[in-house]
């Protein structure tokens, strides 16, 4: 009953001044969602998968900054070795196509659905215009977790490629070196850049969340989406569909550690991600507002 007890306090703040109500709840969504133990499990994860790689180049190497690296993936992954802060941008690269996209996926399907199975939906819904309140504040909470995990994978990777490899001056994919300060600044960059690339699919999660009751249905729907689209985005026969794929330009953030930046890709990337959110956020409104939860 606590999660009932503290929406109708919001509530109750909140009928004289509506902002109060709306920042009441998405605090307190926030901090639902980041007190889960799922939710910890996934940043654990994410977490874990900067040192596994950052491991894996060290025994690769030897053990010496000038041995291994290879040459598969993005032109930054064989620098790794010679400058550890390598190791974000790689650590990034490696967890964009799958797991930061999954870990979105669990957090938005369960947002709506999961509040559904559970019996605290109808309770949430107390004030007038609670459902687009709601939704916004689901949507925005699924936000922030993009953000969060993001920068979890990037401190980790940061902290790792410290640990593991020497740090130092950058060599930008176009050849031209850059500072060490002004590296870590395209690193924080980067994991904003990818973060956003995540506005979309959030969007497509929330929607699916919508159309059930059930947490797990919505999860597992919405990471099957992503693998289906992802897998279409590689058929060579369907290359003129591609642009209009929400993972299309994922990896456009790699057009950062360029001297000067390419920002062609980047602007598309966000472009994309803006309709889609707007496209599937409009069809959540939709479906939840004309939605029955009463049953």
């Amino acid at each position: 009953m606590s999660r009932v007890e503290e929406a109708s306090r919001v509530e109750d703040a909140g009928r004289a001044v509506s902002p109060l109500w709306t920042f009441g709840l998405l605090r307190s969504e926030l901090r639902v969602t980041f007190r889960r133990w799922r939710t910890l499990a996934l940043l654990a994860v994410l977490a874990g998968v900067p040192v596994l790689i950052g491991i894996a180049m060290k025994v690769e190497s030897g053990g010496s900054p000038e041995g291994g690296g290879g040459g598969g993936g993005p032109a930054f992954f064989s620098q790794v070795t010679q400058n550890g802060l390598f190791l974000v941008f790689a650590a990034l690269a490696a967890t964009l196509p799958v797991f930061l996209p999954m870990a979105v996926g669990v957090v938005a399907g369960d947002a709506i659905a999961g509040e559904a199975h559970s019996g605290t939906l109808r309770y949430l819904l107390v004030a007038p215009a609670g459902r687009t309140r709601l939704l916004l504040a689901k949507y925005a909470t699924t936000l922030v977790f993009c953000l969060v995990a993001t920068l979890v994978v990037a401190a980790s990777a940061l902290a790792v490629g410290a640990l593991l490899f020497p740090v130092g001056e950058v060599m930008t994919i176009s050849g031209v070196p850059i500072g060490f300060g002004e590296g870590l600044l395209r690193a924080l960059a980067v994991a904003v850049a990818v973060a956003a690339s995540l506005i979309g699919f959030a969007a497509v999660g929330l929607f699916v969340s919508t159309l059930t009751s059930s947490g797990i249905a919505a999860m597992a729907t919405t990471v099957g989406l992503l693998i289906t689209v992802q897998i279409l985005d590689t058929i060579p026969q369907l290359d003129a569909l591609g642009p209009y794929l929400f993972p299309h330009y994922w990896l456009s953030f790699a057009d950062l550690l360029r001297e000067p930046v390419y920002w062609d890709e980047l602007w598309k990337n966000l472009g994309m991600q803006g309709v889609y959110a707007a496209v599937f956020g409009s069809a959540a409104w939709a479906r939840f507002s004309a939605r029955d939860i009463t049953a």
